[in-house]
């Protein structure tokens, strides 16, 4: 519900007990002694790791926990600025191989630098580590203990080297000493210049900038004043290569925000320095996207003057919707017909290239082009599977493994830590045991692991756990989970919605966790804003407790289908409310005014939100896999997007 979120759910959620709302659902599919017995355990190990956080004592019984060492962690973190050598030392010993050491050696590194113990930082430095942070600690180290030899300087220039962007204030010592020892040439930082040019960082550039020597340093700080705001002194510049990439990227900067204006003044800086089609077409290239991106007057004119050279699949893509979104079928047909074969051979474009020679008259032409479409299980497939009158394509694959095989998996200490952080709501740290674990589970493993995971209530595993091998995508019952059906029934029919829509929505929304929170605040099932939520459930006389009770699933469904319900009844149509309910009503009523009576496809298609496009999509052909989830077939999806009455009798098949 909250405007330009991501489909996965932040990790980074206060503590509450929430998480048992997670783990009963899951624990009643088993025996019910079983189930009391881990809820029992769960909420031990919840009180544990409540206790370690604060520093009290641990009740000795969980020290033997399958997942005890993180209630270690969470002890000795608590202290790491004054942590004996010995007991750090002590902590990655014992648990050397495992998530919970390398958590807590990202830490100590950190606290170990921050004390100025430089010999530890090297005994607890594990080579192969990426992160920048920790790299320039230990560079910083070496040079502190007199490490700094031919390998350290070459080190040292590989980091310098690694990114155009800024890197962390840790580095600035290392770099520092590289300097002083002559390993920081005028060569190599140009290098590095030329680095931060392609990112447009203008920060970095004048850092660099500050340490050439005397001759070098006025250009260099000219080229980066010129990223900042184009000015009429890069017409005098030098005819080099240097110049050529400095002025093209800042022009291509600026376009972004007047591409108009970049394009005026692109002819004479591109004389002034001789500029080839690379350099024009980075600069059209800006200037087209954020004109077009917009739906601008000159957004067909700027398209075209874009070299072949310079498109790639997102201008591609845009140059198809700019025809779509004037009605011109016949330029857009062409745009497609320019992707290459890849993209062009994707469903999207295969239904639009069928649609387009559709609109352009060529009804037999299309024919062939909506039943290759239709081979696929998604938006566009459904689409126009329906127009061929073809059932929906779909194929599931057989998941049963054996109970030996299920049973192996589900001991393996590496889940059953991840499983027991999940359900006490670490999800951080459990991600990191999942993946770990993983690592050493074939295939079928793999997609076992994602089941017991689901049967815990780690429903997202099913998104985030396959997707390694092709027929990954056909384990439908793992990559859309259901739960909470009689709750969805019930309150769909409250509020007069197809229950495999809102099934749909929880699924783009959440994945079906309960306590998903996003960067914005969005909580809980559907994703409920609490300013929403309280306005909701003010206007309909809905029970609601304040912003934690939207983690309850009863009140967000209740909350979350009545906010559907009124995105419907503003806007009529199913797929313009979905649009509001991720992008809000601004974007929509800008949408709606710029395009109106167009076809559903086409208006879907030509929304100016990436993610907005790509939800609508993806919820409308959800909610026929939750037809085929809840109820074995579907309704048609062309008058469901509509909001027509149909009948659920859509069938699946796979198709040959």
């Amino acid at each position: 519900m909250p405007q330009n979120r991501r489909e996965t759910p932040s990790i980074f959620r206060p503590l509450r007990v929430r998480a048992l709302r997670v783990l009963l659902p899951a624990l009643a599919l088993a025996l019910p002694g079983v189930a009391c017995a881990q809820a029992g355990d769960d909420a031990a190990f919840r009180a544990a790791m409540l206790a370690a956080e604060r520093g009290q004592p641990v009740a000795p019984a969980m020290q033997s926990h399958p997942a005890g060492a993180w209630l270690e962690l969470a002890a000795l973190r608590r202290n790491l600025d004054t942590l004996p050598l010995a007991q750090g030392r002590d902590f990655i010993t014992r648990h050397q191989g495992q998530p919970v050491a390398e958590v807590f050696r990202e830490g100590w590194l950190r606290a170990l630098a921050k004390r100025q113990e430089w010999a530890a930082v090297r005994e607890a430095w594990v080579p192969g580590t990426t992160n920048a942070t920790l790299r320039c600690i230990e560079l910083d180290a070496r040079a502190r203990t007199g490490a700094t030899d031919a390998q350290w300087t070459r080190d040292a220039q590989a980091l310098w080297r690694s990114s155009g962007s800024s890197l962390p204030n840790e580095c600035d010592a290392p770099f520092a000493t590289l300097a002083s020892r002559g390993g920081l040439g005028d060569e190599l930082r140009w290098e590095r210049f030329d680095l931060a040019v392609a990112e447009q960082d203008v920060g970095v550039m004048r850092s660099v900038a500050r340490g050439l020597t005397s001759g070098q340093q006025a250009l260099a700080e000219d080229y980066a004043a010129y990223m900042a705001a184009p000015h009429a002194r890069a017409l005098q510049w030098p005819k080099t290569a240097r110049s050529r990439l400095v002025a093209s990227h800042g022009l291509a900067k600026f376009a972004k925000a007047d591409p108009l204006a970049a394009e005026r003044q692109l002819p004479a800086l591109a004389d002034a320095l001789g500029f080839g089609e690379t350099e024009n077409g980075r600069v059209l290239y800006q200037a087209a996207l954020w004109t077009v991106a917009s739906y601008l007057p000159d957004s067909a004119r700027l398209l075209n003057r874009v070299p072949e050279s310079a498109y790639d699949e997102r201008l591609h893509e845009w140059r198809v919707r700019e025809a779509l979104a004037r009605k011109d079928w016949p330029a857009a047909l062409t745009a497609i017909r320019k992707m290459g074969a890849t993209q062009r051979g994707q469903s999207r474009w295969t239904w639009f290239q069928a649609r387009t020679t559709e609109l352009t008259g060529d009804r037999a032409g299309a024919t062939p082009l909506f039943r290759e479409a239709a081979k696929n299980s998604d938006f566009h497939g459904f689409l126009a599977a329906d127009r061929v009158d073809q059932p929906y394509a779909l194929c599931p694959l057989d998941f049963s493994p054996s109970n030996d095989a299920r049973a192996k998996i589900a001991a393996d200490p590496g889940l059953t830590r991840a499983l027991a952080l999940y359900r006490i709501d670490r999800p951080g740290w459990a991600t990191r045991e999942w993946t770990a674990a993983l690592r050493n589970f074939d295939d079928s493993q793999r997609r076992i692991a994602v089941q017991v995971a689901q049967e815990s209530g780690w429903y997202d595993r099913g998104v985030f756990g396959l997707g390694r091998q092709p027929e990954e995508t056909r384990l439908y019952t793992l990559r859309f989970p259901l739960t909470q059906q009689a709750l969805i029934e019930r309150e769909s029919q409250r509020q007069g919605l197809d229950p495999a829509w809102v099934a749909a929505e929880i699924r783009a929304e959440s994945t079906f966790n309960p306590n998903a929170r996003s960067p914005a605040d969005a909580r809980g099932l559907m994703q409920v804003m609490p300013a929403t939520g309280a306005a909701v459930a003010r206007r309909l006389g809905i029970a609601y407790g304040g912003p934690d009770s939207l983690y309850d699933p009863a009140t967000n469904v209740a909350i979350g289908t009545a906010y559907l319900r009124e995105k419907k009844d503003m806007y009529t149509l199913p797929y313009v409310a979905i649009a509001a309910y991720n992008a809000g009503p601004t974007p929509t009523g800008r949408w709606l005014a710029q395009r109106p009576d167009m076809d559903p496809d086409i208006w879907i298609e030509t929304i100016s939100y990436r993610e907005t496009r790509e939800y609508v999509a993806r919820v409308l052909a959800f909610s026929v896999l939750y037809d085929w989830r809840m109820y074995g077939q579907a309704a048609p999806l062309e008058p469901r997007m509509r909001g027509a009455e149909a009948q659920r009798n859509k069938r699946f098949a796979c198709p040959d």
